[in-house]
């Protein structure tokens, strides 16, 4: 029997790339699951690809603390508890900061750590009582910042050292807190990305054919869990970055403008 067999796991975005990659994983281990995102279309294609299973939906935009209380309540009444909530929904954006707006640094912090924020405080109570879990999926960009990601690292940054001062405030509970920094994965966030004007970019020049799938990172974060280890960082790329950043943090400043910027325009 898998060690999640009959938990209750909460998977904020689930829709796309790691969350539903986590989604897929999660119900194959017999977990019971509920997961939200912005897309009704995308989570129904969810829902009937595991049609049977114990698994939740609901349409949210968890940059609203009210439809965060609402999903994070629709849970406890279907199932009656939490055991561990991913925060993993997320907004990247593309643009300088010279030429970004406001707007569009606004949206990016409103979802990736009040979003955060919201479902965690909600869910707390629950998942305090069932000494469960409290993941956050942060980035490479929360150990270094990137340029063209401003607002993205700032977001991930405050995601970072929050959930490190809750882990010091819950170490006496029994409540386990990780945050996992994924490097490249192949994903939905950087077509999703926002442009200067805070709407979605579309395309993206990364080449995806060389990055970590959303499956193999999900079973990354799945093994580090049943660990309850206190942090992951994912792909040679990412390893590499925070070592040199930490060590050699001048140099990490031209390896970092070198891998972002060809021919002297920023990699989008």
């Amino acid at each position: 029997m898998s060690l999640f067999s009959n938990k209750v796991v909460v998977i904020t975005g689930g829709s796309d790339g790691i969350g539903r990659a986590l989604v897929d994983a999660f119900l194959k281990m017999g977990a019971k699951v509920a997961t939200c995102g912005r897309n009704y279309d995308k989570l129904y294609q969810i829902q009937a690809t595991h049609a049977g299973k114990p698994l939740l939906i609901l349409a949210t935009d968890i940059s609203k603390e009210n439809e965060c209380k609402n999903f994070i309540d629709t849970v406890l009444q279907n199932f009656g508890q939490i055991d561990i909530l991913i925060n993993n929904a997320g907004i990247s954006m593309r643009a300088l900061f010279s030429e970004v707006s406001l707007d569009a640094l606004r949206k990016v912090m409103d979802v990736n750590f009040w979003g955060s924020v919201y479902c965690t405080k909600f869910a707390l109570p629950s998942i305090t009582e069932a000494k469960g879990s409290i993941i956050s999926i942060s980035s490479i960009a929360g150990v270094r910042g990137l340029p063209g990601r401003s607002g993205y690292s700032a977001s991930k940054f405050a995601l970072n050292g929050w959930m490190e001062a809750i882990r010091t405030e819950l170490l006496d509970t029994g409540v386990h807190v990780m945050w996992v920094s994924p490097g490249f994965t192949a994903s939905n966030i950087r077509n999703a990305a926002l442009n200067e004007d805070g709407l979605p970019q579309g395309e993206s020049t990364m080449e995806e054919g060389e990055m970590m799938t959303a499956e193999e990172c999900a079973q990354h974060i799945i093994e580090a869990l049943e660990k309850r280890k206190r942090t992951l960082v994912l792909t040679a790329t990412g390893k590499r970055t925070v070592f040199m950043n930490k060590f050699f943090p001048a140099f990490a400043d031209k390896l970092v403008r070198n891998f972002f910027y060809k021919n002297g325009e920023l990699v989008k």
